[in-house]
């Protein structure tokens, strides 16, 4: 893999280069390398998931989440972006194939650096160095799940059926059904 073109395309992403941005490329990389993913498995040059084919589990929502979206494919949207939040910078990562997975977290930094050096100390770093690693602890999650849409009687407005509570005898948006216990 050219690693300073995932990089730039990982910036271009985000919007910036930062150390934030840093710690979720280096651990997107050290997945790769850990679960012995090839791009021929699953993308196009890079390491993506077309579908569910790596999952991760982020336990925060910062800046190295964009990295892990570019270089891996994994997403809110398909369901193989899980986010757990826990204000900590790790990661679980998971082969739907194999069902292994690894979590990722960052090992504390030297104290009293600036942006700047902890930008500079992050990129320095090779990613087993930055990570402990262990077996995911978790279960691994269940495939994105597809609702039924309903349309609530009261706003009009098409809302997935578990997002729904009876009222009257129909389903309506938890929105409507806020407004009427109000």
């Amino acid at each position: 893999m050219d690693t300073k073109s995932l990089w730039q395309a990982c910036a271009a992403f985000h919007g910036h280069e930062c150390g934030g941005l840093t710690i979720g490329f280096k651990a997107a990389l050290y997945a790769v390398e850990l679960l012995g993913l090839t791009p021929a498995q699953v993308g196009d040059g890079r390491c993506i998931s077309r579908d569910e084919e790596i999952v991760c589990v982020t336990e925060n929502d910062a800046c190295g989440v964009d990295a892990i979206q570019v270089l891996l494919g994994c997403t809110a949207g398909k369901g193989n972006l899980i986010f757990r939040l826990r204000g900590k910078q790790a990661y679980t990562f998971y082969r739907r194939d194999t069902g292994r997975g690894v979590r990722l977290s960052l090992r504390p930094r030297p104290e009293g650096m600036t942006r700047a050096e902890s930008f500079d100390y992050y990129q320095a770093m090779a990613p087993r160095d930055m990570f402990d690693v262990k077996e995911a602890a978790l279960p691994l999650p269940e495939k994105a799940r597809l609702f039924d849409s309903v349309t609530c009687p009261l706003c009009g407005e098409s809302t997935g059926l578990p997002w729904t509570a009876e009222l009257d005898g129909q389903p309506v948006c938890l929105d409507c059904l806020d407004k009427q216990r109000a």
